[in-house]
């Protein structure tokens, strides 16, 4: 398969602590997920975004404009003192937006950082849950909003399954990436990939994984980059 050659054109994939525009939530909703528990997950939600009110641009997926007066109202009532946070009409499953949400390459030109949505497939960890289609349709109605351009990757990776230093290094573990249900792929073939689109150098390989993980093993189970 031919990749998009962004590495070539100076595109890569910056680590988590490096400055960054915005933190997206997608706000949790779905009642199978935290069956008898949704309202303490939306309170530990609530406490994320008042930990970065005014620190920077907070920005949440919500499914509809009635969930949008939900959570405004749950903002205020848990101490947001402000309307600042920014409330998306773009529909998800669930609200997994580490994996369902887009990956961003960056290229710094003379006059800014150019930022790049990557649109990689996303099917719920290997068809566990459907449905998935809105999850799925995220990282394309984000750069929608943002007015950013797109790549359509057609492969699935979850944000969760891989981790960077920001210069070339990538940790990722074969139970998760080269699992059957991800499709029919080889650890060489997901390495070009990874190179082409996201300008890794080497990749590291874990080879352990928790029992009873739902992701089959997502990296930050095991192990993360810390600057």
């Amino acid at each position: 398969m031919q990749w998009p050659a962004l590495a070539e054109q100076g595109y890569r994939w910056p680590a988590e602590w490096e400055p960054h525009r915005a933190t997206w939530f997608s706000w949790p909703h779905n009642a199978l997920t935290w069956p008898g528990r949704l309202a303490r997950v939306e309170d530990a939600f609530v406490a994320m975004v008042r930990a970065l009110e005014g620190r920077e641009r907070v920005c949440i997926n919500v499914v509809d404009d009635e969930m949008a007066e939900r959570v405004r109202v749950r903002l205020r009532a848990g101490g947001v003192a402000s309307d600042a946070p920014e409330l998306h009409l773009i529909p998800t499953d669930d609200a997994w937006v580490r994996d369902h949400g887009p990956l961003w390459v960056v290229r710094d030109t003379a006059a800014d950082r150019e930022r790049l949505v990557l649109d990689f497939v996303f099917d719920a960890w290997g068809r566990k849950y459907p449905p998935w289609d809105r999850d799925d349709a995220v990282p394309r109605r984000m750069a929608a909003r943002l007015g950013l351009r797109r790549h359509r990757i057609e492969t699935v990776l979850e944000g969760g399954s891989i981790d960077g230093n920001g210069g070339g290094l990538l940790l990722t573990t074969e139970s998760c990436l080269l699992h059957r249900n991800r499709g029919s792929r080889t650890r060489e073939a997901l390495e070009e990939m990874l190179h082409a689109v996201l300008g890794v150098e080497q990749v590291l390989w874990l080879s352990g994984v928790v029992e009873g993980d739902d992701t089959d093993g997502h990296v930050d189970d095991l192990a993360r980059f810390v600057a």
